[in-house]
């Protein structure tokens, strides 16, 4: 078994519990995760949504930054088509001169949020440069990772500052093939987000591509969880659904409930949407039922690395669970 262990944090907030005790929780899973020897600790984002406390996942990674000393701080990810790429590639500029060498640049190119936070968001940006292509985006915000865009850019001659001693890693979010192709395009690291798509095909076909570009093998996020029983572990998972949403826009997105895609559409003045039920790729049961199965899923695919994302919102659970990941990992090592 020769591949690592990261974690992917939402900051949930358990029903009776707030976003400060979310947040703290948060801390402690980071500071557990590096004591236990995971790889990454990284942040999503998300926007209104009261289920969740992490909407600025750049502001707690510079907290968690300060709260350890070894483990890769990140985020998984950035919603890139909200922000200007030369303000990103500024905050990681900093992020990376505060903690050189332990941060990461995720991004993503889903909205993290129902399409009024979108607006909400976008509400003082230029009308053309909303509708730019999420690839042109990206490269811009490499440019200015680098050395700033080309001559013939209507930007040229910005400069993005500080100067970190390493740049942060850069990471892209997907789940097709075409996402795997841009990442290595512009030779960035890829993340297949199984936790959004399980369909095996899909993530053959995707991982094929990247390292057909690459030489090397993506990374694997997914749905995993850890109990002192098989029986445990199935009750509080439950069974867990995505409900993909298509708009006559030819826009889809990804949520978590039939309600949630309904709201969505309201919120973008449509009635004629489809919805399309995904099944994510979840592995839940015993530590060792767990291990077993991630590395059958290495040696299938060639992963060196999966990002863990706990579908379970209760802290003690949660911690159990990274706890229990770690020891069976350790165990088949020695």
């Amino acid at each position: 078994m020769s591949y690592s262990l990261s974690l992917l944090d939402k900051s949930l907030i358990p029903e009776g519990a707030d976003a400060a005790q979310a947040f703290q929780h948060t801390i402690a899973l980071a500071q557990s995760a590096e004591r236990l020897g995971y790889r990454r600790y990284w942040l999503a984002e998300h926007h209104g949504n009261r289920g969740y406390a992490g909407s600025a996942p750049e502001v707690l990674a510079s907290h968690l930054l300060a709260k350890t000393s070894r483990i890769r701080i990140g985020t998984g990810g950035v919603m890139l088509q909200h922000y200007s790429p030369f303000k990103v590639a500024e905050t990681f500029r900093v992020l990376a001169s505060l903690a050189p060498g332990r941060v990461d640049l995720g991004v993503g190119k889903a909205p993290g949020g129902l399409p009024l936070t979108s607006k909400a968001l976008q509400w003082l940006h230029d009308p053309v440069k909303k509708k730019e292509d999420f690839a042109v985006r990206l490269a811009e915000l490499d440019a200015f990772l680098h050395d700033g865009v080309a001559a013939d850019h209507a930007l040229a001659g910005a400069v993005a500052t500080p100067n970190p001693p390493q740049l942060p890693q850069r990471v892209l979010l997907g789940g097709t093939p075409e996402s795997a192709l841009l990442a290595a395009r512009l030779g960035w690291e890829f993340v297949y987000a199984g936790h959004f798509n399980g369909d095996p095909v899909n993530i053959g076909q995707s991982i094929e591509a990247y390292r057909s570009a690459t030489g090397r093998a993506p990374v694997l996020a997914l749905f995993a969880f850890a109990a002192e029983t098989h029986e445990k572990a199935a009750e509080l998972v439950g069974a867990l659904r995505s409900f993909k949403v298509h708009l006559p826009s030819g826009q889809s997105v990804n949520l978590g409930s039939l309600e949630a895609a309904a709201e969505f559409a309201r919120q973008a003045g449509v009635t004629d949407y489809r919805t399309e039920e995904r099944r994510p790729h979840v592995i839940a049961g015993t530590a060792d039922e767990v291990r077993d199965e991630l590395d059958a899923l290495s040696e299938r695919y060639g992963i060196e690395e999966f990002v863990i994302d706990i579908p379970v919102a209760g802290f003690a659970e949660r911690a159990t669970a990274v706890e229990l990941l770690a020891q069976a990992r350790e165990t088949a090592l020695a």
